[in-house]
Order: structure tokens, then C-alpha cells, then sequence
């Protein structure tokens, strides 16, 4: 929803297989169902997420498959609104472009926010190290889109598909192993996201070196020939 406002980049490992599922999906959705009600469901999924982390804290860790169940469901929506919005021609491009992206940014941190539910209170920085590096991915995607109006939504082979399908391969870990192990992973979690961001960070500004570059060679290039061409009138008038 609201994808038209920005041309996309990137490519993620899943992009072909998820743009299959999306067409064969999209029929299946009820012509009651707007494009901005699949949205919304976002929040409901947030929430599903808070509640099912603190059940899985409370009562069993088993719980932890309903927050994968609400990680697969905001996947769908989230992967059908823009499509619906496009194929009945119903879609709100600004609207939809804000909303999705802030609702993306909610989303993140309810899962965050249901790990920390989860651990105990001195892991509460890590989580914040890696709540920091992985919304900086996101801050990198929108201040790229300023500079080239080109929206990334993937880096390094890695989308939002693959990022979800990491955080339910924890959860599945966790119910196996126990908490334990998240708290032990957490380190690894952060190293690789802070050398993924460096990398990212690192190639994004070259490429808007290279730009800056482009477009001083091409004012150079148009004053030069705006000067010929006066001096060539000049050399005319004069020769009159």
C-alpha cells in the first residue's frame, strides 16, 4: 500500500517466490477488505505480539509460537494491501507509504519489546543496541529515498521476508532450547548487524559521492557548451 510513491531497490533471496504467493493470494481476499484494513491489522499484530511474549514469560514458553503466528499473519497483510490497492484501484499513496512504513517501525518494536518481556533486566541494553542498529537500517532506506527518490527495502540480499523468518527461526530456538540461549546470542546478533549497517552505510555513500560527481560533471560539461555558444555569437556579431 501506497508502494507507488517511491521506485523500490534491491533485491531480497525471496522476492521471486513472494511475488508469486502475492499474485496467487490476492483473489482469496474478500472485496470487503480494503486495502487500508489490511494496514491496520498491523496494530492488532503488535499487540498479539506483546500478549503472547508475556504469556510465554508467564504461564508457558510454548506461547512463543503465537508470536510467530502473528509475524506470519502481518507478513500476509502486509504483503497483500499494496497489491489490492493497485489491482482495484482503491489504494491512498501517501496515506499508505506513511502509514505502512510507521506501522513497520511499531511492528519492530513490538517484537524487541516482547523479547525484553522475555529476559531479564540486564539484558535491557543489548536489546537497545540492537533495537538502534536495526532501525538505523531503516533511517539509512528513508534518508537514500531523499537523495534518489529510489525506496531500499532490502540490503545484502536480506528483505523484510528474510528478517521475519529470522526473528520465527529464534522463537522456534527458544521454545526448543529455552531462554537461555536468546541472552547468549544476543552479542552475535549485535556484531552482525553493526558490520551489515557499516557495510550499507559504506556502499550507500559512495554511491551518493558517485552522484554528487555525475552531477558536477554534467553542470561542467553545460556551462563549457553555454559558453561556446556565446562566444561563437559573439565571434558572429563581431564578424558582421
Amino acid at each position: 500500500m501506497g508502494k507507488g510513491m517511491a521506485s523500490k531497490a534491491g533485491k531480497w533471496l525471496l522476492a521471486d517466490a513472494e511475488r508469486k504467493l502475492r499474485d496467487w493470494l490476492v483473489p482469496f481476499v474478500p472485496r470487503g477488505v480494503e486495502t487500508y484494513h489490511l494496514t491496520l491489522t498491523t496494530l492488532v499484530w503488535c499487540l498479539g505480539i506483546l500478549l503472547f511474549s508475556w504469556l510465554a514469560l508467564t504461564s508457558s514458553i510454548q506461547w512463543l509460537w503465537g508470536v510467530s503466528a502473528m509475524i506470519l499473519l502481518q507478513y500476509l497483510t502486509d504483503l497483500l494491501d499494496g497489491e489490492v490497492g493497485r489491482q482495484r484501484n482503491t489504494g491512498l499513496i501517501k496515506w499508505g507509504f506513511y502509514m505502512d512504513h510507521f506501522l513497520d517501525y511499531l511492528f519492530l518494536c513490538s517484537i524487541l519489546g516482547g523479547y525484553a518481556i522475555l529476559l531479564p533486566a540486564e539484558f535491557y541494553l543489548e536489546i537497545v543496541l540492537v533495537f538502534a542498529l536495526l532501525t538505523a537500517f531503516m533511517v539509512n532506506s528513508f534518508l537514500s529515498f531523499g537523495a534518489t527518490r529510489e525506496f531500499h527495502i532490502a540490503y545484502l540480499r536480506i528483505g523484510p521476508t528474510e528478517v521475519r523468518l529470522i526473528f520465527i527461526l529464534i522463537n522456534t530456538l527458544l521454545i526448543i532450547f529455552g531462554r537461555t540461549h536468546l541472552a547468549f546470542a544476543l552479542p552475535y546478533v549485535l556484531i552482525l548487524s553493526a558490520v551489515g549497517l557499516a557495510v550499507v552505510v559504506y556502499r550507500t555513500q559512495r554511491r551518493m559521492w558517485a552522484l554528487d560527481m555525475e552531477q558536477k560533471a554534467l553542470q561542467t560539461t553545460q556551462g563549457l557548451t553555454s559558453k561556446t555558444k556565446r562566444t561563437n555569437v559573439q565571434r558572429t556579431k563581431g564578424g558582421t
